[in-house]
């Protein structure tokens, strides 16, 4: 049956429209160019959205922080690590876990999900260090979340990984136990295609070294999981 007389046929049974894909419209492999132009405008949208807050002074921790600390590390990332908010270290140099926490991170993705600190996008729910590294308040979270749900807009990762029940919080809006949900998935509030995924903060490991191997357990679930 040539193309007049599948149209004739298609017509007889009801479609109204028929709209036909030719070779050149067909959606082409994305080259390994097109892929660093996306990297490329991904990192210019977070780069313009950084700069609409970091002047932010929509709750009190803009009175004792020396910067904002944004995101860092790879926009086109399958995964994001969403930590609690910057130490003094992070507050110092102006990147999300630099300091020993963040050290310990970089070591366990390399070992256990064969990923670098560089494949992967880090950011914290609060933008602004706590004074004396406290716990941010509920209302420092919401304050803030609004930027961290542009930033995840924008990767459009697989999986968020909440690195401890602060982060938890502050992505699924829910106080819960990390004991109790970590290695646990859940569904991003904000986009039901994109999966959020608890485990424990580093820094919980280092001062608990008998959980580290529910930490690389939850890493290894974590690989399956953006595979």
């Amino acid at each position: 049956m040539g193309v007049e007389e599948t149209i004739r046929a298609l017509e007889d049974i009801g479609f109204g429209e028929i709209y036909l894909l030719t070779k050149k419209a067909r959606k082409k492999p994305q080259s390994s160019k097109e892929t660093v132009k996306v990297d490329q405008y991904k990192g210019k949208i977070l780069q313009d959205h950084f700069m609409s807050f970091k002047d932010c002074t929509k709750c009190p921790l803009h009175r004792s922080r020396s910067q904002v600390v944004f995101g860092d590390g790879n926009p086109d990332s399958p995964v994001v690590f969403v930590g609690e908010a910057p130490g003094e270290e992070e507050d110092a140099q102006g990147r999300p876990f630099v300091g020993r926490a963040g050290r310990y991170l970089n070591r366990k993705i390399l070992e256990v999900m064969g990923m670098r600190r560089e494949d992967v996008y880090i950011t914290n729910v609060c933008k602004c260090r706590p004074p004396e590294n406290r716990k941010p308040t509920a209302q420092e979270i919401r304050s803030c979340f609004p930027y961290l749900r542009k930033e995840i807009e924008i990767i459009k990762p697989k999986v968020i990984c909440c690195l401890g029940s602060t982060a938890g919080e502050g992505v699924i809006g829910k106080n819960m136990p990390i004991t109790k949900v970590r290695g646990k998935v859940f569904t991003y509030p904000y986009d039901p295609k994109i999966k959020v995924f608890l485990t424990y903060h580093p820094a919980y490991i280092l001062r608990n070294p008998r959980a580290e191997g529910e930490f690389v357990e939850d890493l290894k679930k974590l690989k399956d999981l953006i595979a």
